[in-house]
């Protein structure tokens, strides 16, 4: 397992969000709950974002339209992998 670096960022919690938080953290610090639930949503949202591409390639209708479509989620893909 990687050593993760941590870094202070101060952000808003609706109140209801902070108590659903508190309430199903379990042993863990409130700190690594939320991180848990981020890396969560963000790879909830990564997943989508590889959905759509698939489906707007396999969508298109001639040569030309999925040869741009194939392009454009490829240049995405890179760009993901680059982050």
């Amino acid at each position: 397992m990687s050593i993760a670096s941590r870094t202070t960022k101060s952000v808003s919690l609706d109140k209801e969000v902070l108590d659903e938080i508190e309430r199903t953290k379990g042993t863990a610090s409130i700190s690594e709950r939320i991180n848990r639930l981020i890396k969560i949503g963000l790879e909830l949202e990564r997943k989508r974002s590889l959905h759509a591409e698939a489906e707007a390639f396999f969508k298109s209708e001639n040569d030309r339209t999925a040869r741009r479509a194939f392009q454009s989620a490829s240049i995405k893909s890179l760009a993901r992998e680059n982050d």
